[in-house]
């Protein structure tokens, strides 16, 4: 490895050890970055300054010049006034908005790590995360600052933004000059992004300057081939690499411009592409197929390029939608393991019903549990090599994602003789529900915090709308009341609400072995329901 810029080595400290370490491969020229790289200096000092960047929906827009201004303002208030140094991590929080992604610049930009979480996430989610990352630093929007104080996080210097305080972030007094960029080395830690896990404990997933840079330069730029002049926009917070891909980092890279939307419904979706003229969109299966009944009435005649990841793109979601629009979806599969997308195909390459082909710089096939290679036609693990790898933040797990030098991503696939990779279902008892990952036993765990839960087992159910819904199975103490309602209440208390069960089924026993083990499987089968 490079020699580090970060003062603080934690993030290093704490990588896998090197023979856990998947295979990386550079083939692409690209692909070749220099040791000393400051990924936040290569998105926002390549592009013309007065080229829009940011758009915002009451139709502010920001330049290329003006994000650097507040980059640069940003970074300076971090280092002088709130004592940062390289490699501390710094948490930041709050809906999608140009300021989240110039503090994410920020951050970057100053040597340190940023760990970007969801608004939506709560107290004890928020403090897992900065227990496992140490965080020490949090910048968060005033609007979202309550959950983040409530988490009580010892050691935690929360600065927050967008209000009326002297100390906020963005009222500040600053020098006005120019922040000189940390000279990090391009495999210094830039971010963490936590992932779920199948145990329930967040896995902090760390990314590389050159990682960021990686993305942009297989996906974006061989298969979604931006303009200058593309609008980018979608439903994926930034607190998702999915959207920190498609509505910072691809855009930005390509000198384009995105709009940052702090709501992002299918419903609000439609009259913003026809606005703000949006060429390029990405979100979920399940929001193209809820487009599809509002699309009469709007103009999404600006729209050139849609791309679908996060849960599998059903053939008749992609026939329905190129019917109405003309327009191909880009389906792709990625993973915060690996940043973005690695399987994915554009234009006449596109095949309703599968995921595509291996993305220029990035290798893949279909193993079996020993990792062999099966043949042609023959569901298995899928297996990735490329330019970025998983590499988790002091976690066991990582032996169990990497496999001879191969990122396993958890998904069965089929590999068809001519190449193309087609999604069978996931490997493992993670639930896809509208495009949010959701493991089973996190929402276990909440559900058995309530003092009247003995028991609980989740499952995702088939759902046509959502993909996957989270049922949840509960046994209770004696006497206590059956309310669903109430103990959903309390599930959104302790996770953000896309974890909450659709469903929660009242049962005297959960199925088991002889031995003991939970038979999962009889919860999944509708007939074989206890």
């Amino acid at each position: 490895m490079n020699v580090s810029a970060h003062v603080d080595t934690f993030a290093r400290d704490n990588l896998p050890p090197p023979d856990e370490w998947p295979e990386l491969r550079f083939d692409l020229p690209e692909l070749h970055y220099p040791e000393r790289l400051n990924c936040a200096v290569e998105l926002l000092d390549h592009a013309d300054p007065a080229r829009p960047v940011f758009h915002a929906p009451s139709g502010d827009t920001w330049t290329y010049g003006d994000l650097r201004a507040y980059v640069d303002r940003i970074a300076h208030v971090l280092t002088r006034d709130l004592g940062v140094v390289p490699g501390n991590r710094v948490l930041l929080r709050g809906p999608t908005t140009p300021w989240l992604a110039a503090c994410w610049l920020a951050v970057l930009k100053a040597g340190a790590v940023a760990v970007t979480v969801l608004a939506q996430q709560r107290p004890h989610e928020l403090g897992t995360i900065c227990s496992i990352a140490r965080v020490g630093h949090a910048l968060c929007d005033v609007r979202a600052v309550d959950d983040l104080a409530k988490a009580e996080i010892p050691g935690l210097r929360i600065t927050t933004y967008g209000g009326d305080a002297p100390d906020d972030l963005l009222n500040r007094p600053t020098p006005g000059t120019p922040y000189p960029a940390v000279d990090t080395a391009s495999d210094d830690v830039a971010l963490i992004a936590f992932t779920s896990g199948t145990t329930g404990r967040p896995k902090g997933c760390m990314h590389f300057h050159r990682d960021v840079l990686a993305i942009a330069d297989t996906f974006s730029k061989h298969v979604l081939k931006p303009h200058v002049d593309d609008v980018f926009a979608g439903s994926p917070p930034l607190g998702f690499t999915f959207g920190l891909g498609g509505l910072v980092v691809f855009p930005m890279r390509a000198g384009a411009s995105a709009l940052l939307l702090e709501q992002a419904t299918p419903k609000r979706l439609l009259p913003a592409i026809a606005e703000h003229r949006v060429s390029v969109l990405f979100t979920a299966p399940t929001a193209y197929r809820a487009m599809l009944d509002d699309l009469d009435g709007h103009d999404v005649s600006s729209l050139r390029r849609c791309v679908s990841a996060g849960e599998n793109l059903p053939a008749a979601t992609w026939r329905a939608w190129h019917e109405r629009t003309g327009l191909r979806i880009i389906n792709g599969i990625g993973a915060t393991e690996l940043l973005h997308i690695f399987i994915s195909a554009a234009d006449e390459r596109i095949r309703p019903g599968t995921t595509g082909v291996a993305v220029p710089g990035w290798l893949a096939r279909v193993q079996d549990a020993n990792g062999d290679p099966v043949p042609d036609g023959e569901p298995g693990l899928l297996a990735v090599r490329g330019p970025v790898g998983c590499r988790y933040l002091a976690d066991p797990r990582q032996r169990d994602y990497v496999r001879a030098g191969w990122n396993i991503t958890g998904d069965t696939y089929v590999r068809e003789d001519d190449g193309y990779f087609r999604y069978v279902a996931r490997a493992d008892d993670m639930i896809i529900s509208a495009g949010y990952n959701i493991a089973g036993p996190e929402v276990e765990d909440a559900l058995l915090r309530h003092p009247d839960v003995v028991e609980a087992a989740v499952i995702g159910r088939p759902d046509e709308t959502r993909g996957q819904v989270v049922v949840a199975y509960t046994v209770l103490k004696e006497g206590a009341q059956r309310d669903a309602d109430a103990l959903r209440g309390f599930v959104k208390s302790e996770l953000a609400p896309y974890k909450c069960p659709r469903e929660i089924v009242f049962l005297d026993a959960l199925p088991r072995t002889a031995t003991g083990k939970l038979q999962r499987y009889r919860l999944r089968t509708e007939g074989d329901r206890p």
